[in-house]
């Protein structure tokens, strides 16, 4: 398996009001259409053969596109792309000396290439999902603890 190179677009990359115009067309269009089905898109001459699109990937589209018209980048990613320590590290916000860390420690699943180690995106969203079920359940424990001892 290769390296997936994150696919970004880097905030100004696309009009900000193009995409807020496009969002609000999505959204009106989810909004007047409920339910499940691909949604169909149809050409502007007659004749032209309709695009049908997935209506989770159209979803996902609209949320790109409000990101973007709030002037954020916006990062896609498959689960399965294998990252390196230092994209691996931006992803969870931390520094890559941590990472490598979590990694030698084995908390997270990685490879090594050579020299160099690989983490795979869905490994390093389960180790996000973990850990923010264990700091919510330590929070709620505190919140707990505090509200027994009549400290709050």
């Amino acid at each position: 398996m290769t390296v997936q190179t994150p696919k970004s677009l880097e905030p100004g990359k696309v009009n900000a009001q193009e995409a807020a115009r496009a969002v609000r067309r999505i959204k009106d269009y989810l909004a007047t259409h409920p339910g499940t089905g691909d949604i169909r898109v149809t050409g502007e001459l007659a004749g032209d053969e309709a695009l049908v699109l997935p209506r989770d990937a159209v979803t996902m589209l609209a949320y790109i596109l409000t990101q973007l018209a709030e002037g954020r980048g916006v990062t896609a990613i498959p689960n399965h792309a294998e990252l390196t320590t230092r994209q691996a590290a931006e992803v969870l916000n931390v520094s890559r000396p941590y990472l490598i860390g979590l990694l030698d420690a084995g908390k997270i699943p990685h490879r090594l290439v050579g020299r160099h180690r690989r983490v795979r995106f869905e490994d390093l969203m389960a180790y996000k999902q973990r850990t923010d079920t264990e700091s919510r359940q330590a929070a709620d424990a505190l919140i707990s603890l505090t509200e027994d001892l009549d400290l709050y």
